[in-house]
């Protein structure tokens, strides 16, 4: 009988990583035609720019420039690890709590080689990092939604750190952190922590009453 309860769980579980890993990629596509948006529109951003040069309206061009180089800031790309999926992932989810008015600081270093697949990597960070994005949402005052991002090498061991403002009823029962909300967060605390346990990693978390941070271990 447990057996057979462990394979539905399972399945579902799957069934949902298979949902959100469609959801990550639809979020990247949107990234992705912003940046092809702009470099269609770029020679035309070109023919203005020179309009004003022949005219010798040089203030207007500066104005024009300092638009276009915000507009440019916006939809580039904040972090380069060099692994494609992994950044796409990380940039999507920064954009989004951006356009959600949380200031985010992150710092990523990937080591040279990683101990799983990338899909299952991504799952875990997109996982922590839509989780964030839904704990900063919950704070009425955007100057106090905050997200911090750091992922790199610990001790020998891959390391990844999420820390996000929050103003939610946590539950906790036996040591164990329980959903508050819809019930997706809470397979996506379940997809967590099947992925680090399947790595044999390790995941701690901790929280005060403005404060959630979440640490994942695996070893290299």
């Amino acid at each position: 009988m447990m057996r057979l309860f462990q394979w539905f769980a399972d399945r579902h579980l799957g069934a949902y990583q298979q949902a959100i890993m469609g959801k990550y990629c639809d979020e990247v596509e949107n990234m992705y035609q912003e940046m092809r948006t702009f470099r269609h529109n770029y020679k035309n951003h070109l023919q203005v720019m020179k309009a004003h040069l022949d005219l010798g309206e040089y203030q207007e061009l500066s104005d024009y420039i300092s638009l276009l180089d915000q507009e440019l800031a916006s939809i580039d790309k904040v972090i380069r690890t060099g692994n494609v999926m992994l950044d796409a992932i990380l940039n999507s989810k920064i954009s989004l709590a951006r356009a959600r008015q949380i200031e985010v600081n992150a710092k990523v270093m990937l080591p040279s080689a990683l101990s799983m697949p990338e899909y299952d990597l991504c799952t875990i960070l997109g996982n922590l990092l839509d989780n964030a994005i839904e704990g900063c949402s919950t704070v009425q005052r955007e100057g106090d939604r905050f997200l911090r991002i750091y992922v790199g090498v610990l001790r020998e061991q891959f390391y990844l750190s999420v820390t996000n403002s929050h103003a939610a009823s946590i539950r906790k029962e036996n040591g164990r952190y329980h959903s508050t909300k819809a019930a997706d967060r809470g397979l996506g605390l379940q997809s967590i922590d099947r992925l680090v346990a399947k790595y044999k990693g390790h995941v701690n978390r901790k929280n005060d009453e403005a404060v959630f941070a979440t640490e994942v271990l695996l070893p290299l």
